[in-house]
């Protein structure tokens, strides 16, 4: 079976291959990808060949095999259904909504034990924000927001966006959030958002932030993360800087601050939550807020996996008129 897959050959370079699939073996399926969502902080910077080479893909997806050198395959979040059994498979596995944490391509092979089956009342586009709803209730968790608190968000890409959605449903004394796309931070205040700033505007609450959330892929951004931050404050980054350096000015109130700085990444659980949370847990509670949150105030562009090449320029523009990618694919 033939199928098509995104290759990342450069820097600022994507081609869409042709590439064999062969029939499941004994223990493996085949899958018919139908949808895929673009991770846009990561994959614009390996798009940039600003992605460290020396660095695994992920070490916690099978489908992501070796580093982030050039050409490489990339992505994890498609959705498709089950269009081969092997025989060892049972055929009742036939026709299944999947989700898979793999690169965007066409077709391709898996063992159903890296298949997660998607809910009937959750739509392909939804099911395809997965990593996203699991990556933001894990900076949501790490950052532990208390009723009363003040809570800045700076970024409000997809990420950012659903992040600032969870947190408008803590009684929280404030959320603000910050970007300087103003059609984001139009987004931002229709999930919930008290107030949406651009970063030049932005006044930190009276006494500062007590939670910071860096989620804005900019490194600049995390010193102005920690001007916002009271007194023992935290800031927890999720962003992913690649070989970008972050430059932060210590020197002055930060030395008497006692400000925690926490990253937060949604490969791994916190350690003192693995005894009560599983990744499983917290992928049921993932598919609850797809299903409930209103995500279809996020403006997400569309385009048939050929068009990839003008997807990533897109992405790379950061053009306003789209927070995020999803592509298609055909039979």
């Amino acid at each position: 079976m033939e199928g098509r897959a995104v290759y990342f050959v450069a820097p600022e370079r994507v081609e869409v291959r042709d590439r064999d699939v062969p029939a499941p073996g004994p223990e493996e399926v085949r899958v018919r990808t139908l949808t895929s969502a673009v991770s846009s902080g990561t994959e614009r910077l390996v798009y940039r060949g600003e992605a460290p080479t020396d660095l695994a893909a992920d070490e916690s997806i099978a489908a992501l095999d070796g580093d982030l050198s050039f050409p490489l395959r990339y992505g994890y979040a498609a959705v498709g259904e089950i269009e081969a059994v092997g025989d060892d498979v049972p055929d009742s596995r036939l026709g299944s909504r999947v989700f898979a944490f793999n690169p965007h391509e066409s077709r391709f092979l898996a063992s159903p034990s890296e298949l997660i089956a998607i809910p009937d009342d959750v739509p392909d586009e939804r099911a395809a924000l997965l990593p996203t709803m699991e990556t933001a209730l894990n900076f949501v968790m790490d950052g532990r927001p208390l009723i009363g608190e003040h809570v800045v968000v700076f970024g409000q890409g997809v990420v950012g966006l659903v992040t600032t959605a969870l947190l408008a449903s803590f009684p929280l004394g404030s959320l603000t959030a910050v970007d300087c796309v103003a059609e984001r931070r139009g987004i931002a205040e229709a999930l919930g958002a008290d107030e949406a700033v651009h970063p030049e505007s932005l006044d930190a609450p009276a006494d500062g932030a007590d939670l910071t959330l860096e989620l804005s892929g900019d490194p600049d951004a995390l010193d102005d993360a920690l001007s916002v931050t009271r007194y023992d404050g935290r800031v927890v980054v999720g962003s992913w800087y690649g070989t970008k350096p972050a430059t932060l000015d210590l020197g002055g109130r930060f030395h008497r601050s006692r400000i925690s700085v926490e990253s937060s990444q949604v490969s791994t659980l916190a350690p003192s939550r693995r005894g009560r949370w599983s990744t499983d847990r917290r992928l049921d509670v993932a598919w609850e807020h797809l299903r409930e949150m209103p995500l279809d105030r996020l403006d997400l562009a569309e385009y048939g996996v050929g068009e990839a090449p003008q997807a990533y320029e897109r992405l790379d523009r950061a053009d306003p008129g789209a927070v995020g990618i999803l592509f298609r694919y055909g039979p």
